[in-house]
């Protein structure tokens, strides 16, 4: 049985990967005959497209009552694209930042994982922890005036890029309907058997959703943000992790809130507080040595917490 349910989890993570690959491709190719920038496309496109698996998963966890997998996959998602993502993207080739993104985008990244720690908690509102619809509503709120904020940057910042090669149409909504399925497809897959793994292993579906499904649908992150170090794209590199960090806690998480409240766990705080260390550890990495520069150094301390973390967290389980 669990043979069969890891079989159908790699099937769901595949057509999740494909699903997110198709629409940022169509996504790009829409606004690259804009003229938008590489830094807006990797804040909010190709952050979304790559974001999508983590949307689908959470939306029918949430439905389905698992409070742990919706908040393991938001919270551990965002520490892999922290530490791992940008990790290996570091080492590929040391990630040049851009002034405005070390003094705005990732602050503002640091600010909104703070407001998730208080809401969660419910430190103002009432006395039980839970991420209620009037949260998700708030984060909601929050996340039309980050795409209002972008909205300005897009204006003011016009891309110009020669390597483009323009796309019919058909095309280009055709790779967006496409990856809509896969990713609608792959993330029924891989919730329900990753429900049943853990159910059948005995360890709890918080881990599960922490370490297995956080690390699975950050694959699209994985691959656009190598890529993009490979390419010497460091825009769309750091773009694409604080982007989908940010769009996993405020349209992620707000959407599932909305769909049911989500019960927390006082377990979890933890693992946010690692994500509010590791955006302080980038801002003093973007300040110190050589400015607005992650260096090979650096990017390996970020790789090598995250394994820490992980071997922890799983320890613990034993």
């Amino acid at each position: 049985m669990i043979i069969i349910s890891s079989l159908l989890l790699l099937v769901g993570f595949t057509a999740l990967i494909a699903g997110a690959n198709w629409l940022v491709d169509g996504a790009t190719s829409l606004a690259r005959e804009n003229k938008i920038s590489d830094l807006a496309i990797g804040l909010t496109i190709v952050a979304f497209g790559t974001s999508a698996p983590e949307l689908i998963v959470n939306s029918v966890a949430s439905f389905n009552g698992h409070s742990d997998i919706v908040l393991g996959n938001v919270i551990g998602s965002n520490n892999f694209n922290l530490f791992i993502i940008l990790g290996i993207a570091g080492l590929v080739y040391p990630i040049t930042v851009q002034s405005s993104t070390a003094w705005r985008e990732i602050p503002i990244s640091l600010l909104i994982t703070l407001l998730f720690l208080v809401l969660a908690n419910d430190f103002f509102f009432t006395a039980t922890s839970k991420i209620s619809r009037l949260d998700g509503v708030i984060l909601f709120a929050c996340f039309l005036s980050f795409l209002y904020y972008v909205s300005k940057k897009m204006k003011l910042e016009k891309n110009e890029d020669s390597d483009y090669h323009k796309k019919a149409n058909y095309k280009i909504w055709g790779l967006i309907i496409f990856g809509l399925v896969g990713l609608l497809v792959g993330g029924k897959l891989v919730v329900d058997n990753a429900v049943d793994i853990a159910t059948t292993l005995g360890v709890s579906q918080k881990i599960i959703g922490l370490t297995i499904i956080a690390a699975g649908t950050s694959l699209p992150e994985l691959v656009t943000s190598i890529i993009a170090a490979i390419k010497k794209k460091s825009d769309i590199a750091i773009g694409n992790v604080i982007g989908s960090n940010i769009f996993n806690i405020l349209f992620i998480l707000s959407v599932s809130a909305v769909i049911g409240p989500i019960e927390f766990s006082k377990n979890f705080n933890q693992d946010i507080l690692i994500i509010v260390g590791g955006t302080v550890f980038l801002i003093i990495a973007m300040l110190t040595g050589r400015k607005r520069i992650l260096d090979r150094w650096e990017a390996f301390i970020l790789i090598s917490f995250y394994l820490l973390y992980t071997v922890y967290l799983v320890s613990k389980e034993l």
